[in-house]
């Protein structure tokens, strides 16, 4: 190789990059690398602002939730009514103490409430298996007229549902004029007078008008947005 030829070939090789092309591609990479850390970084501020103001808004939420509402959902009978129990849409007391069936109906009045009128098989299921054999009033009655039995709301006895025990109602030794719930929660008459327990009945009583208002306060709330 003569020197022309050598000198040639130096000019050619000094004209052209000494760097590979993937290494001269690595700014570019370093680029796009930092621009999607960026992307990325901004994806996940705007998600934790985003989770911020679901949770500010259910906070905001629930502390403008009435306490009763919240009592309503883990007491359906009420918050001050703890010791009633809820069935199908009623709420039942049963109670401590023995009494008369005359004063076992006054003391339901006196809780807003009437002796427990039986109308179902399902009901009459679930006074079962919280009376346990003992003995229990319920609202029925022939006091009135003896052998024509009568439900303390006026329900109509003769089409209505009935769970006596085998022979009863028999009047044994007269004068058994009122019913109670006794063995395996069969229905048996007895003297009024005579003392046991018993079971009051009231409705549900209705939801609290501002819980109504504030869904519908939201509601539209949720529109606006």
């Amino acid at each position: 190789m003569d020197e022309e030829e050598l000198q040639d070939d130096l000019r050619v090789f000094s004209g052209r990059s000494v760097l590979p092309p993937w290494l001269r591609s690595f700014p570019a990479v370093y680029l796009a690398l930092a621009l999607s850390s960026l992307l990325l970084l901004l994806l996940s501020s705007l998600a934790l602002a985003r989770v911020s103001s679901i949770s500010s808004q259910l906070q905001q939420e629930l502390l403008g939730q009435n306490f009763s509402d919240r009592d309503s959902f883990l007491f359906p009978c009420g918050p001050d009514s703890r010791e009633w129990e809820y069935f199908a849409g009623n709420c039942y007391y049963f109670s401590l103490a023995r009494l008369s069936w005359g004063r076992a109906r006054e003391r339901c009045r006196e809780r807003r409430a009437q002796l427990v009128v039986i109308g179902s098989f399902p009901e009459q299921q679930f006074l079962m298996s919280r009376t346990r054999n003992e003995r229990f009033w319920i609202g029925l009655t022939d006091e009135n007229s003896e052998g024509k039995w009568e439900w303390v709301d006026g329900s109509d006895y003769g089409s209505a549902f009935t769970f006596w025990g085998d022979g009863e109602p028999n009047d044994s030794g007269s004068n058994e004029d009122c019913a109670h719930l006794w063995i395996s929660g069969r229905w048996n008459d007895v003297r009024c007078s005579f003392e046991c327990f018993f079971i009051c009945e009231r409705p549900l009583p209705p939801k609290p008008q501002h819980s109504q208002h504030s869904q519908h306060s939201q509601h539209s709330q949720q529109h606006s947005h």
